[in-house]
């Protein structure tokens, strides 16, 4: 045991650790493919397309199949509408990037339902205000690419990072149950 964890669990945090940092890693380089037109886009969204799944994955032992694919649903829809606003930006069309803005905050607040439904630990105010907190910055970091202030679009995703590490040990924590404030 190590902090107070087994090995197990450790490599458990790590994997959770792992999917959080990717989910934001891949789609900061849809981000970045989509501002520059770069004909790598099909396969970086595919790989950010596979994020849900992944999560999905390491969830089902814990919550059983249908669960960990309502998830892995909520997670998707929330990189379909993520992908759908940046290309809305990117095209100068802000009615429609506003519509699809109201859904992406709907969106996070099933997720953060969703979460705390299936476990106590997970509070869905905390995971509202992360989620919340996460579109901001994540729509604050596309449009600073866009704009091409590429120095303050890196100290966003610094920001973005250093969130998803956060939300990695709040979802940790709860599947370990041990609840943190």
């Amino acid at each position: 045991m190590r902090n107070g964890y087994t090995q197990k669990q450790m490599c458990f945090m790590n994997q959770i650790q792992q999917l959080w940092a990717q989910h934001v890693y891949w789609t900061r380089f849809f981000i970045i493919s989509t501002a520059a037109g770069l004909s790598d886009l099909e396969p970086i969204t595919n790989r950010l397309l596979r994020n849900p799944k992944d999560f999905a994955q390491l969830l089902a032992p814990v919550y059983g199949m249908k669960t960990a694919r309502e998830f892995q649903e909520l997670l998707t829809q929330h990189l379909l509408l993520g992908g759908d606003l940046v290309n809305a930006a990117k095209n100068g069309e802000s009615e429609k990037a506003d519509c699809i803005r109201r859904k992406w905050y709907q969106n996070a607040d099933e997720i953060a339902a969703f979460l705390a439904s299936i476990n106590p630990c997970w509070k869905e105010t905390k995971w509202k205000d992360m989620l919340y907190s996460h579109l901001e910055m994540t729509e604050k970091e596309a449009t600073l690419r866009l704009q091409g202030n590429y120095s303050a679009d890196i100290r966003v995703f610094n920001d973005i990072e250093s969130e998803a590490l956060a939300m990695a040990n709040d979802m940790f924590c709860g599947l370990v149950n041990r609840c943190i404030n």
